[in-house]
C-alpha cells in the first residue's frame, strides 16, 4: 500500500520575516479571534502533514513555547519567505517540503493533498496555489532535492518567491476560494 502524501510531507510555517508592514511586531504571535495567529496555522496544517517546523529568526523564546522545532535562516539580512523554505528543506526528514506563512489563518484543508496529487501527475519538484488567476507561491510543496538550487538563487541575490517556482519549473494548481489565501498585514486586520 502506497504511503499518504501527508506521511511524505514536512509543514514549515514561516514565520522569520520583520513583519515591516505590521510595525515589526512578531506577526504569528499576534491574536486574531482570541488566540496567537501562529495557533490558527499550526491547527490547519498539522492535519496535511507528518511534522511541523516553525521558520524563526527572531523572539525564539516566545516562539518555543508552541511547541515545534525551531529553524532559522542560513542566510543573513532576512532574505525574505524564500530563505524560510530553503531552511526548511535542509531540516526536513522527508522528502517533500509544504510552506505556509503565519500569517494566513484561513488556508484550504486540503492544500497539501492537491499540491500533491498535481506533482504527481506532471511529474515536477515543486507547486504552489493560484486562486481566480492570482499565484500565492508562499504556499508551496517542494521537493528537498531542490535546496542546493534555492541555495544558489538566494546567494545570487535572488528573492522573488514567483521568479525562483517558475526557473524550478513549478506547476500551479487552482483552488476556488481566493479569500482562502488573504494575509493579515496590518495589526488593523486583524481586528475584523
Amino acid at each position: 500500500m502506497a504511503a499518504e502524501p501527508s506521511q511524505k510531507l514536512t509543514g514549515v510555517i514561516l514565520a522569520g520575516g520583520l513583519a515591516r508592514r505590521m510595525g515589526g511586531v512578531a506577526k504569528g504571535l499576534q491574536r486574531y479571534a482570541g488566540r496567537p495567529l501562529l495557533a490558527h496555522v499550526i491547527e490547519r496544517l498539522q492535519p496535511q502533514v507528518a511534522t511541523l517546523l516553525l521558520n524563526v529568526n527572531h523572539d525564539r523564546a516566545a516562539y518555543a513555547g508552541f511547541g515545534l522545532p525551531l529553524i532559522g535562516d542560513a542566510f543573513a539580512d532576512y532574505p525574505g519567505p524564500l530563505a524560510g523554505l530553503h531552511a526548511g528543506l535542509c531540516a526536513a526528514s522527508t522528502p517533500w517540503v509544504l510552506s505556509v506563512p503565519c500569517d494566513s489563518p484561513h488556508f484550504p484543508a486540503d492544500l497539501a493533498s492537491r499540491l500533491f496529487a498535481a506533482i504527481k501527475a506532471d511529474g515536477q519538484r515543486i507547486a504552489f496555489a493560484r486562486a481566480e488567476g492570482k499565484a500565492h507561491p508562499v504556499f508551496c510543496l517542494c521537493h528537498r532535492d531542490l535546496a542546493d538550487d534555492l541555495a544558489d538563487y538566494l546567494a545570487r541575490g535572488g528573492r522573488r518567491v514567483m521568479q525562483w517556482c517558475e526557473q524550478a519549473g513549478a506547476v500551479s494548481v487552482d483552488f476556488p476560494d481566493p479569500a482562502a489565501f488573504a494575509n493579515f498585514n496590518s495589526l488593523d486586520d486583524l481586528a475584523c
